[in-house]
């Protein structure tokens, strides 16, 4: 997870971009000929475009969205510590 990389995700595509792009890297990470090292840098992509989806539906509920990033890597780290 990367908090720059979240926010340029967030400032620079739609929720409706980002989610058929993790439609289509979760389909890829599916497939046999796919290597470790290629799933652990899908999954890192995943995880940031999963954290643009958060940080845009905080937005929408009316958050700032350096709130909104800090909210996610609060978030992240805290079920990391567990």
């Amino acid at each position: 997870m990367k908090i720059p990389v979240i926010r340029q995700l967030f400032q620079n595509t739609t929720p409706a971009q980002l989610e058929t792009t993790l439609e289509v890297l979760e389909a890829f990470c599916e497939f046999r000929g796919v290597n470790e090292h290629e799933v652990d840098v899908a999954g890192e992509m995943i995880t940031n475009i999963c954290g643009a989806l958060e940080v845009h539906q905080m937005v929408s509920e009316g958050a700032a969205e350096k709130d909104a990033l800090n909210a996610f890597g609060q978030k992240v780290m805290g079920s990391i510590d567990r």
